[in-house]
C-alpha cells in the first residue's frame, strides 16, 4: 500500500463514518434502527451499488468476531450489576434452555415449511436464536422498563452468544463427522461455558484490583487498560478452549461495576469504540450481501421469522420463565423483545467458511429475516411497553460519579453529576449526611461555581465536587448514590447503597 492509496482509504473511511454518524440522528427521529442505515450504506457501496466487489466471508467472520468483542465489552461495562443481579437466574435459563427450545422450534419450521435439509435447518435455528447485544442495549436506552425486565434482557443478550456460537460451529461440522452423541455435545458446551466464566472472573477481579491500586500517570490510560483487559479475557478464554464471548462479558461486567478511577472516561471511550465496531460491522455485512440474489429468499425469511418471533421465542419464554412468576404482560414483552441484529448475520458466515452445502442460502435468509423483523420489532417495542403499562418513566436515574485519586494527599476527588430524575434534587447539603472525612467543596450550576453552605439546596443539573479521604471514599459514594435513589430519607426508608454501581 502506498501513501496515496492510504490517503484515499482514509478519505473514504472518514466519509462513511460521517454519513453513519449523521444517520444516527435520522434513525432516532424516525424510530428506525440505525443498523438498517449502516447495512444500507454497505449495500450502496457494494456490488449492486457503486460496484465495489467484496465476497470474503472468512474476513467478515474474523472482523465480526472482533467487533462483537468490543460490543460485548461496552455492554458489560454499561450494565449495572444492581439491576441485573435479581434477573441473572432467569437470564441464564433463557440463554441455555431457552436457546435449545428456540433452535428446535425454528429448525422444525425451516425443515417442514421451507424445505431445508436437517443440517441447514439446525444451522438456521441456531444462527437466529441469539438475541443481539447491540440491538438490545440501544433499545433499552430509549425504553424505561422496570429493572427486573431490563435486567433479564441485558443479561440474556450478554450471555446467549456463547452457547449459540458453540452450536453453530458444531452443526457446521456435522457433515465432516465432527459431532458425537448429544450428551457429549452438552458436556462440551457446559465445559466451554465454565472455562469462559472462570476466565472472565479471573481477569475482571485481578484487573479491578490492579487498576484501583495503581495510579496511572494520565487519565486517558484507564480506558485503554480496561478495554485491553476485556480483550485479554476473550483471548484467554478462547485459547483455553472456553467461551471467549462469555469471558469478555463477565470481565467487562466486573470492571464496569468496580470502583475504578475515571469511570465516565472509560464508559465514553468504550461507547465510542462500540459505535465504530457497530458501524464497521454493519457496513461490512452490507458489502458481503448481493441484493439481487435475495429475492428468492424473501418468503422463506418471512416464514422462518414468523415461526421464530410468534412461536419459538414465546414458547421459550413461557417454558423457561414459568418458575419465576412473571406476569403475563412481562412475558409478552420479553417474547417480543428478542431482537436480532448483527450477531445472526455474523454467525451465518461460519457455515460459509466451513463450506457447508447451502450456506449461501442460509446467509441470505438470515439477512432478510434480520432486516424485516428489525424494522417491525424495534420501533414497536416502546409502544408495546406503554400499551402493557410496563414503561417506568419515573425510575430515578443513578448519579454519575467520577473518582480521581489524590495519591499524595491520600484522598479522592469525586465529581458528581445530578441527572434530571434524581431524588437528590431539593436536598440540602447538610441532609446528605456524608461520613466524617468527606465534604462537598464546590457546586457548579448554570456555568458558574460556588462554595456551598450547609443550607444550600441541590438542583437537577448541578455538578458537585466532593473530597473524601481514602478511608471513607467507599462510604461517601454509597451515601451519595443512596440519596440519589431515595432522597433525603434514604437511610430511614431502607434505600441503601451497598449494591452501588459507578458511572
Amino acid at each position: 500500500m502506498t501513501v496515496d492509496s492510504l490517503n484515499q482509504l482514509l478519505l473514504f473511511s472518514a466519509l462513511v463514518l460521517l454519513v453513519a454518524v449523521a444517520a444516527v440522528r435520522l434513525s432516532s427521529r424516525t424510530g428506525l434502527p440505525s443498523l438498517l442505515v449502516y447495512l444500507g450504506i454497505g449495500i450502496a457501496i457494494g456490488q449492486d451499488g457503486i460496484g465495489f466487489g467484496f465476497s470474503d466471508a472468512e474476513l467478515t467472520q474474523v472482523l465480526g468476531y472482533a467487533a462483537l468483542v468490543v460490543i460485548l465489552a461496552e455492554g458489560g461495562l454499561g450494565t449495572k450489576w444492581r439491576d441485573i443481579r435479581p434477573s441473572v437466574p432467569a437470564a441464564a435459563v433463557l440463554s441455555t434452555f431457552g436457546v435449545g427450545v428456540s433452535v428446535a422450534v425454528t429448525a422444525l419450521a425451516a425443515h417442514f415449511l421451507v424445505g431445508l435439509d436437517w443440517q441447514a435447518a439446525l444451522l438456521m435455528g441456531a444462527v437466529v436464536s441469539s438475541t443481539d447485544a447491540a440491538a438490545v442495549f440501544s433499545v433499552l436506552r430509549k425504553v424505561p422498563l422496570p429493572r427486573r425486565l431490563s435486567g433479564v434482557l441485558e443479561a440474556e443478550s450478554g450471555f446467549n452468544d456463547a452457547p449459540v456460537v458453540l452450536l453453530v460451529v458444531t452443526f457446521s461440522e456435522m457433515g465432516n463427522g465432527g459431532h458425537g452423541p448429544w450428551y457429549l455435545l452438552l458436556g462440551k458446551i457446559v465445559l466451554e461455558l465454565a472455562i469462559g466464566l472462570l476466565a472472565g472472573l479471573a481477569v475482571g477481579k485481578l484487573g479491578e484490583l490492579g487498576l484501583r491500586h495503581v495510579a496511572l500517570p494520565a487519565s486517558g490510560l484507564y480506558p485503554i487498560a480496561v478495554l485491553a483487559l476485556c480483550v485479554l479475557a476473550y483471548a484467554g478464554g478462547a485459547l483455553a478452549h472456553g467461551s471467549g464471548f462469555l469471558a469478555v462479558y463477565v470481565a467487562a461486567l466486573i470492571l464496569g461495576n468496580g470502583k475504578l478511577p475515571h469511570r465516565p472516561a472509560v464508559r465514553g471511550f468504550a461507547d465510542g469504540m462500540a459505535w465504530i465496531a457497530q458501524i464497521g460491522l454493519f457496513v461490512l455485512l452490507g458489502l458481503l450481501v448481493t441484493p439481487h440474489e435475495l429475492w428468492n429468499d424473501v418468503w422463506p425469511g418471512i416464514v422462518i421469522g414468523l415461526a421464530l418471533t410468534l412461536l419459538a421465542r414465546p414458547l421459550s419464554v413461557l417454558l423457561c420463565l414459568q418458575p419465576f412468576k412473571l406476569r403475563w404482560q412481562e412475558k409478552t414483552l420479553l417474547s417480543w423483545a428478542g431482537l436480532r441484529g448483527a450477531v445472526p448475520i455474523v454467525l451465518a458466515t461460519i457455515p460459509m467458511v466451513a463450506d457447508v452445502e447451502g450456506s449461501q442460502r442460509i446467509f441470505n435468509i438470515v439477512f432478510v429475516l434480520v432486516v424485516i423483523f428489525t424494522v417491525v420489532q424495534g420501533p414497536t417495542l416502546p409502544w408495546l411497553a406503554r400499551t402493557l403499562r410496563l414503561a417506568d418513566p419515573d425510575e430515578a436515574e443513578d448519579l454519575d460519579i467520577e473518582s480521581a485519586p489524590l495519591e499524595r494527599l491520600r484522598g479522592h476527588l469525586l465529581s458528581v453529576s445530578i441527572p434530571g430524575s434524581s431524588k437528590m434534587h431539593g436536598v440540602e447539603v447538610t441532609e446528605l449526611r456524608l461520613p466524617t472525612g468527606a465534604a462537598v467543596t464546590l457546586v457548579v450550576r448554570g456555568g458558574s461555581s460556588f462554595v456551598p453552605l450547609p443550607s444550600t439546596v441541590l438542583r437537577r443539573g448541578d455538578e458537585l465536587l466532593v473530597v473524601a479521604t481514602d478511608e471513607v471514599r467507599d462510604a461517601a459514594e454509597r451515601r451519595l448514590l443512596a440519596v440519589g435513589r431515595g432522597g433525603k430519607l434514604a437511610g430511614w426508608l431502607g434505600t441503601g447503597g451497598s449494591t452501588a454501581v459507578w458511572h
